[in-house]
């Protein structure tokens, strides 16, 4: 195995750091234009879809290009994915109620703030956490068994997100539940099996980089991703908008906050929503 090609890895980092910033730039010129801030969020997974692409080019010759081509099509099926969910959920052209309630005690201008607040922030982390495709993309060894791990783990994950999508998009359509709590399908074994999933996929993703060295030094990196889905931004402010709904409660007391496991016991009140 060669080694890993620390020159040729740090000459790509600017470059991965441009594609962070122009991503961030085209999202907020879109948002200003379109006067929601959410456009962000559908952003967020074709970023990393851009980072990947780029690293991706930058790698060819010194990584390994099984592993090249695992992780960028690995980030581009999530990416573009949830881009997509997210952009078709959207469609209406609202704001989201949390930019909405973060702006509305904006000191001076609310896109100088929202500048500051949510795309710096979300640039930084989305450049961190890609720290483990950029890495992957340039090791050398070839795949093994923690890679081999990594698939079944991304793809559960994937599994656990997209299916959770659907499902919780399949129940807001039924209007006879508005104004319940989705606990039946993943729904019932865990509150966020679309937060999970990310959670799971994003490991999976470093470990087929950790496979070969020095993708291990990454591993801040999901877990940063993990932390913010649920301790951060993710899981607590989806609760805290639920938390007044009827059979909540009981949802909460019976449902795994995070893994996946058995409930408890059977919820009280409706069939469910989010």
């Amino acid at each position: 195995m060669s080694p890993f090609p620390w020159q040729e890895f740090a000459a790509s980092l600017p470059w991965t750091a441009l594609a962070v910033v122009l991503v961030l730039a085209v999202t907020f010129a879109v948002a200003v234009r379109q006067g929601r801030h959410s456009v962000m969020d559908v952003a967020w997974g074709p970023g990393f879809v851009v980072v990947a692409v780029v690293s991706w080019f930058l790698s060819a010759g010194p990584g390994d290009d099984t592993r090249r081509l695992l992780l960028v099509l690995l980030t581009a099926l999530w990416g573009l994915r949830l881009g997509i969910h997210i952009g078709w959920r959207a469609r209406d052209g609202h704001e989201d109620p949390r930019y909405t309630n973060m702006l509305k005690t904006a000191p001076g201008s609310r896109n100088t703030y929202a500048l500051r607040r949510v795309y710096l922030p979300q640039g930084v982390v989305m450049f961190f956490v890609s720290l483990t495709l950029q890495v992957g993309m340039f090791a050398t060894g070839t795949l093994g068994w923690v890679a081999v791990l990594g698939i079944l783990l991304w793809v559960t994950g994937f599994v656990f997100e997209t299916v959770g999508d659907w499902q919780l998009a399949r129940f807001k359509k039924d209007p006879g539940r508005r104004g319940t709590v989705l606990n039946t399908g993943l729904w019932r074994y865990t509150r966020h099996p679309n937060y999970f999933g990310d959670a799971a996929l994003w490991t999976g993703l470093f470990l087929i980089a950790a496979d070969s060295w020095p993708g291990v030094l990454t591993i801040l990196s999901p877990a940063l991703m993990i932390w913010t889905l649920a301790a951060k931004t993710g899981k607590p402010l989806a609760e805290k908008a639920m938390s007044g709904r009827p059979g909540y409660q009981e949802y909460l007391e019976s449902t795994s906050g995070f893994l996946p496991w058995p409930p408890r016991r059977r919820a009280a009140g409706g069939s469910g929503s989010q």
